[in-house]
């Protein structure tokens, strides 16, 4: 705009000082009154004097001057804010700003697409703050419009420019830690790195498909790696198996309101055939050998390395034939194609309608065509790594029980589902911690040092305590030592981090005995004790002892 402006100023300065010139002239505090109001266009009226023609020539000049002047000024304004770079610049500005402003922990995510999206939805809905970085504009954008309880700043940038990612607030104090989510893995691995190098400290979750880039990632510290492939094949493994285990672990991953789904077919041994042998297909058909399956190959390129590969394209009917679905228990439609996917497990089902089936859905679009064919399984790599992670950072010992979980066995875990439900029903409701510490639970320093504090007595109604909360214990953590679904007869003590999942209610009704003593002297004594302390000694009933 220097341009503009420097116009502006010579066309008033000269018809200022040709207005104080012309005959008979005026002052220049009367000429620049009035080029004011006539060159702005106000057109006040009131005049110093009666002009001469001499002068009304001149202002007749200065007004076709100035509105030329004016126009070429709004122009280029004009043109500037609607200039890609300037808007960037602005908006650079707005959220540099925003961040620096932020004084309360944050997760800065790298990569807004379907990953980001679904987990940033659940994190808002647990109160984390998010600053978003994502090469997409338009998906930056998105954020405006999005449905989240705070603001959630936004930069469209490149994530593997170190710059960028001071600029997102990767070195802010409140950074708590960096979610590298985006769909390149050499992107990802930048960005874990460079966290590594700049904030050794902050805790690193980074999604990859290649063990490679896995290997090289955990060079640079120790991040916490998502491999959406490898995570499927071990859940194959899991449901082979153990299936009531299978269908705990996909519940409580899956976030709260999360409904139980029923038990669905269990995939039985035998021959697999697995069509589409890239990343997904190989760490696929990897986990079906290790498990002792016998394994059929359909790619289109030549694989000499692997036994029991067929070449060529599984669309073909010829091709498919060659590996014999009939005869098979499982069926994996795993290409990088959704078209290519649906088609080939419509066919695979007209062959053998017994089939087990799998497949791979790349594209969030096609959603509802895999559902209408009623697959047994199908991977979205972006809601596998949204709920895993989402597991790790709603509660560190939610992820802790995941892990330990399938070590206690099928039976176990079918004891612990018909628990959970008898207790809080099929849809899943908050899981949070309660650390039982002076600071946090101080109604109930007497109940823990008494040496017969039972977990039972602790999850009783306010209300009734003849009858439970809505809550179920899911582990007791005391030291490094994990008791997983603990009995109503488990003694707790002092510093133990008891994990629960139920109703938002009974959470708040757990609040409330654990900080308030009338309370909890009803819960775990049955004994009325006013709240007041003049009531308490005008009835002589007051709480334990310390």
């Amino acid at each position: 705009m220097r341009a503009p402006l420097i116009v502006l100023i010579v066309i008033f300065s000269v018809s200022v000082l040709g207005m104080s010139l012309v005959p008979p002239g005026m002052g220049i505090f009367d000429a620049f009154y009035f080029m004011s109001y006539t060159a702005t266009t106000i057109g006040y009226g009131e005049l110093p004097g009666p002009f001469s023609g001499a002068q009304r020539m001149w202002v007749i000049a200065s007004i076709y001057l100035t509105v030329v002047g004016w126009a070429y000024a709004i122009g280029s304004l004009l043109t500037l804010l609607q200039d890609r770079t300037f808007r960037q610049a602005i908006a650079l500005r707005r959220f540099t700003r925003t961040v620096t402003r932020l004084r309360e922990p944050f997760l800065l995510v790298a990569g807004y697409g379907q990953t980001g999206q679904l987990l940033g939805r659940a994190l808002d809905a647990l109160g984390r703050r998010l600053v978003v970085l994502d090469q997409s504009a338009e998906r930056v954008d998105a954020l405006d419009i999005d449905s989240y309880h705070a603001d959630v700043p936004g930069l469209a940038g490149d994530a593997t420019d170190p710059r960028t990612l001071d600029l997102a607030g990767l070195e802010h104090p409140c950074c708590e830690g960096v979610l590298a989510l985006t769909d390149d893995d050499e992107a990802n691995l930048v960005v874990a790195m460079t966290a590594a190098l700049i904030r050794p400290e902050l805790p690193v979750i980074a999604r990859t498909v290649s063990p490679v880039i896995e290997q090289r990632m955990r060079a640079f510290g120790s991040p916490t790696v998502v491999n959406p492939f490898d995570r499927f094949g071990d859940r194959l493994r899991l449901a082979l198996h153990a299936p009531a285990s299978y269908q705990l672990l996909s519940w409580l991953v899956g976030g709260p309101g999360a409904e139980l789904e029923e038990p669905g077919r269990t995939p039985a041994a035998g021959r697999w055939v697995v069509c589409g042998y890239g990343r997904f297909g190989r760490k696929f058909t990897e986990d079906l050998r290790a498990d002792g399956l016998e394994v059929t190959i359909i790619d289109p390129a030549g694989h000499e390395d692997e036994p029991g590969v067929i070449v060529g394209d599984a669309s073909d009917p010829e091709v498919l034939g060659q590996a014999r679905p009939e005869e098979a228990v499982g069926f994996v439609a795993g290409t990088d194609n959704d078209t290519t996917n649906l088609s080939l497990i419509a066919a695979a089902r007209a062959r053998n309608p017994r089939l087990f089936l799998a497949a791979r859905q790349n594209r969030p679009a096609s959603a509802p065509l895999f559902a209408a064919l009623d697959i047994d399984w199908v991977l979205v790599p972006a809601e596998v790594v949204a709920r895993e992670i989402y597991a790790q950072l709603s509660s560190p010992l939610l992820w802790r029980f995941l892990q330990d979980m399938p070590a206690r066995g099928d039976e176990w875990a079918a004891g612990l589902l018909d628990r959970l439900q008898a207790h809080c029903g099929s849809r899943l409701g908050s899981v949070w911690k309660a650390t039982l510490t002076e600071a946090e639970a101080p109604a109930l320093g007497p109940w823990l040092r008494g040496g017969d504090a039972r977990l039972g007595d602790l999850v009783r109604s306010p209300r009734d305590r003849d009858r439970p909360v809505a809550a179920v214990p899911l582990m007791v953590l005391r030291g490094h030592q994990a008791i997983l679904g603990p009995a109503d007869d488990e003694l707790v003590h002092d510093g133990d981090q008891v994990l629960f999942v139920g109703h938002p209610a009974a959470r708040r009704a757990l609040l409330e005995t654990m900080t308030d003593r009338p309370v909890s002297e009803y819960v775990l004594y049955d004994r009325n004790v006013p709240g007041g302390w003049l009531w308490q000694r005008l009835t002589r009933r007051t709480p334990h002892a310390d």
